[in-house]
């Protein structure tokens, strides 16, 4: 098994750092880049404004990282009479190292679907809700906690923006390099890669590789894009993506 990794950086060459101690033969090509958030700015202040026991939720570790630098630059601490979610364990104790609070996180899928099922989250009358994310994305938290009785803002803390490769050249090279496995982490990615690859590869290599994602709507894309051979790792963080490519 050879394996491409396409996860950003760092967790993308974590991955393959611990691949290669296992003597797996693995590769990293990150498909995204991140850059700081448009309303980075504007944080400090929307955070200032919440009161006792409204909600922050935090959907990745880039957020963490972005938004907690702003903080800091702003001589401020993570206020401690709100309650903070995160979308999976790995982002909550990214969380609770910074804010020193408790953060709550599914212990199920690390999806918002499995989140919202949290009890204290069914009813939000007049609570507000600050969601930390990057650019983009899904809109069902945001929604259902609406229609839950919150006031739910967004905050892009980051930006992610594609990198760039020659796809002919890039795919010519995996192929010769005898790469038969992915690890795709998210849709948007799953369709950059697909778009990148030309139709000659993508069909004498790419859509035979097997395909390793977090989540059954990930896989559920990846079979309308042609893949036949696709793993669902139990969660999206690396240990879960070790277990899945055993």
């Amino acid at each position: 098994m050879t394996i491409l990794v396409t996860r950003p950086s760092p967790a993308g060459e974590q991955l393959v750092g611990r691949l290669r101690t296992l003597g797996r033969v693995a590769f990293h090509a990150p498909l995204i880049d991140f850059t700081p958030g448009a309303d980075l700015p504007k944080l400090p202040q929307a955070l200032a404004q919440l009161n006792d026991g409204d909600l922050v939720f935090v959907l990745s570790q880039h957020a963490v990282s972005y938004a907690d630098s702003v903080i800091n630059r702003a001589g401020l601490r993570w206020p401690s009479h709100l309650s903070y979610y995160a979308i999976g364990r790995t982002t909550a104790l990214a969380m609770h190292r910074i804010c020193s609070q408790p953060v709550e996180y599914p212990r199920g899928r690390e999806i918002s679907e499995t989140l919202l099922l949290m009890p204290a989250l069914q009813q939000l009358a007049a609570k507000q809700v600050l969601i930390m994310r990057g650019n983009g994305g899904r809109e069902l938290l945001g929604n259902t906690l609406t229609e839950r009785g919150a006031i739910v803002n967004y905050y892009e803390c980051y930006r992610r923006s594609p990198v760039h490769y020659d796809g002919s050249e890039q795919s010519a090279y995996w192929q010769r390099a005898g790469v038969d496995t992915l690890v795709v982490t998210s849709g948007e990615m799953l369709q950059q890669l697909y778009t990148l690859v030309p139709d000659y590869y993508r069909s004498s290599w790419l859509l035979r590789c097997r395909l390793i994602v977090v989540s059954e709507r990930l896989a559920t894309l990846a079979l309308e894009l042609g893949w036949n051979t696709i793993r669902v790792a139990d969660n999206a963080d690396n240990d879960a993506l070790m277990r899945a490519l055993q």
